[in-house]
């Protein structure tokens, strides 16, 4: 019958400066702790009609404190009435047991929701995920789930120089992922267009051009790339002259995609990303919707 308790608090971390905000979760600060699958009963002599929240009727389980830092990583449709609630967990020593719940504490909502976990020990031993399937109601911690936004799509722009385009894309192959699981599956998150823009010597080392190539013919619209050669001597086969540009990434470029729904992510040597940097200050992206990793 052990239980443990976790205080989870929820952010949204940064890409390649700490890397996910390609795909933002959702913040809010909640408490869970879980405790063994048991039957609770009312006692007989109670006189108030007054339904019972979920605190009273388990304040005979016994719980263990145990506090952790965690983030929603994913709301999705179960149905057209549950919601499943995705948690990274961040405490390591955080374990729970096949068939327990666990108390939901909202900051701001006074009243505790209590939730069977629906995921395995297995996953959260795994990859530190922990998932609650809930049911719409008006139960204030239920409502909460239901009721959260998800952060709107938003647009992307990497830009790599030579073999900085390694982690750019690990990004283009995971919103390719996302976007077949949207179209086998249906619902889950909805990524917004994703622009490459990508600058080599010459298209010798322009690397994965054609995995990059066939992403977005597999995704038309959605993923999109441009290639740009700064040396090129020989001339570019037909296979990628519709996309090969010569000369270094512009101002005129990336000018096209600036809004304040734009994330810019970098990668390449120090002075291109340092260029690239101060090209997108002066057309006004603001500083935080920029990321950039450094290598060498």
């Amino acid at each position: 019958m052990a239980c443990a308790a976790i205080s989870v608090g929820f952010t949204i971390p940064q890409l390649l400066r700490g890397t996910s905000r390609v795909f933002p979760t959702h913040s809010a600060l909640v408490v869970l702790r879980h405790s063994a699958f048991c039957y609770c009963t009312v006692n007989g002599t109670t006189k108030s009609k007054r339904k019972m929240d979920h605190l009273e009727r388990t304040a005979n389980n016994f719980r263990q404190e145990m506090i952790s830092q965690a983030k929603v990583c994913g709301i999705t449709s179960e149905s057209e009435t549950v919601k499943r609630l995705r948690l990274a967990i961040v405490n390591k020593d955080f374990t729970f047991k096949a068939g327990q719940w666990v108390d939901f504490f909202i900051p701001g909502i006074s009243v505790v929701g209590g939730f069977s976990i629906c995921s395995s020990p297995g996953l959260l031993e795994r990859e530190g995920i922990l998932e609650l399937a809930v049911k719409n109601a008006h139960h204030p911690p239920a409502h909460w789930i239901h009721t959260k936004p998800g952060d709107p799509p938003v647009e992307v722009v990497l830009v790599a120089g030579g073999v900085g385009i390694n982690p750019l894309f690990s990004i283009l192959l995971h919103v390719a992922d996302l976007h077949g699981s949207q179209e086998r599956k249906g619902g889950g998150y909805k990524v917004g267009p994703v622009r490459l823009y990508y600058s080599a010597k010459n298209t010798n080392e322009l690397l994965f051009k054609k995995d990059i190539l066939g992403l977005a013919d597999a995704f038309p619209g959605r993923i999109t790339c441009r290639f740009h050669v700064t040396q090129q001597r020989s001339r570019v086969c037909r296979e990628l002259q519709p996309h090969v540009s010569e000369g270094r990434i512009s101002e005129e470029d990336l000018k096209k995609h600036v809004s304040k729904d734009t994330l810019w992510y970098i990668c390449g040597p120090p002075p291109m990303i340092e260029s690239v940097s101060r090209l997108l200050a002066n057309i006004g992206v603001p500083r935080d919707c920029i990321f950039f990793e450094k290598w060498w």
